[in-house]
């Protein structure tokens, strides 16, 4: 069983910046595959990013490819996502989401087993 706790969202400007943490309990978070998801207002939730157990490899929806870096400190059970020149339609509910034990990275909500509770980003214009 995994929990995760998200962290770090808020109110931000257009070009601004903000860094996502999410804290996971147990001791076997570096065998989980972690993934962010984003969910705007009155639509789906979408794939945002993923990272490998070892954090070599990572993977981006193409809308925050070169803005958004997702990364991980297994030793501090902690995975992030570093957000860089924010847009208006950034603003969402980002959650982050641990896989069961596997080395494959996945862009599908439907992978993921354990989710946070969400923590709102909201970027103005």
């Amino acid at each position: 069983q995994v929990q995760l706790a998200e962290s770090g969202g808020g109110l931000v400007q257009a070009g601004g910046s903000l860094r996502l943490s999410c804290a996971a309990s147990g001791r076997t978070f570096s065998i989980h595959t972690m993934g962010w998801f984003r969910q705007a207002p009155g639509k789906e939730r979408e794939f945002v990013a993923t990272i490998s157990t070892t954090g070599k490899v990572t993977n981006y929806t193409d809308s925050v490819k070169g803005r958004f870096t997702i990364s991980r400190d297994n030793a501090r059970n902690t995975v992030y996502l570093h957000m860089n020149s924010l847009k208006p339609e950034d603003t969402a509910v980002y959650y982050c989401a641990a896989r069961d034990p596997t080395l494959w990275t996945s862009k599908i909500s439907q992978d993921y087993k354990y989710w946070g509770q969400g923590t709102q980003v909201t970027v103005s214009s």
